[in-house]
């Protein structure tokens, strides 16, 4: 699916399912809330932390899913095209950074 059709797939479920989008505050939020629901996962199946018992089957696409569905949701709300955002990121990343990871010892 390309971003501009998520987007609009994104919009028609709200219309028709939810009824509305909440409010940018609210969705950013959620953003928040949905961000540490996947920290939470990260952190158990790649970092330190283990998971309590039942909690062993969380769903790491799921939760990526859900991040993408309300930064989707904030985008449509703030006229953000995000096709056009992640090319214009996508380029700024390439100036800034062409030759920085490649010196980078660390890497």
């Amino acid at each position: 699916m390309e971003l501009a059709e998520l987007q609009k797939t994104v919009d028609d479920w709200i219309k028709d399912v939810g009824v509305r989008y909440f409010s940018e505050l609210t969705n950013t939020a959620l953003l928040m809330e949905e961000v540490g629901e996947l920290a939470r996962i990260m952190a158990r199946k790649y970092g330190e932390q283990s998971f309590k018992k039942g909690e062993e089957d969380a769903n790491l696409a799921d939760e990526m899913a859900d991040v993408l569905f309300v930064l989707t949701c904030l985008a449509n709300q703030t006229g953000v095209d995000l096709t056009r955002a992640m090319e214009q990121n996508l380029e700024k990343k390439t100036r800034r950074d062409s030759q920085r990871h490649k010196e980078n010892p660390k890497l």
